[in-house]
């Protein structure tokens, strides 16, 4: 099993978004593109709420104070989203 390493872990440095998506920077040169859709809160604030973001550290997140949204990088990296949804078990 991996264990996160944050030392040697890419960091975000910028987030830039556009109608559908948001990118974020990282400081080793990567660009990742996430659809908004996969984070709610994120799809549903205003322009000027999105604009308002914050790194979390020294970049391993990053936090929308007016959306109360918390983002990491592994997190992105691992491919996941909203992770504040409510999974059904199987009956």
């Amino acid at each position: 099993m991996r264990t996160l390493n944050l030392e040697n872990d890419p960091l975000a440095i910028d987030v830039q978004f556009s109608e559908f998506a948001f990118r974020v920077v990282l400081d080793d040169g990567r660009e990742l593109t996430v659809p908004l859709a996969w984070f709610p809160r994120l799809l549903n604030g205003a322009p000027e709420q999105r604009a308002h973001w914050e790194l979390i550290g020294r970049g391993e997140g990053i936090h929308w104070p007016d959306l109360d949204e918390d983002i990491s990088v592994a997190g992105l990296l691992a491919g996941r989203g909203d992770q504040t949804k409510k999974h059904r078990s199987a009956a």
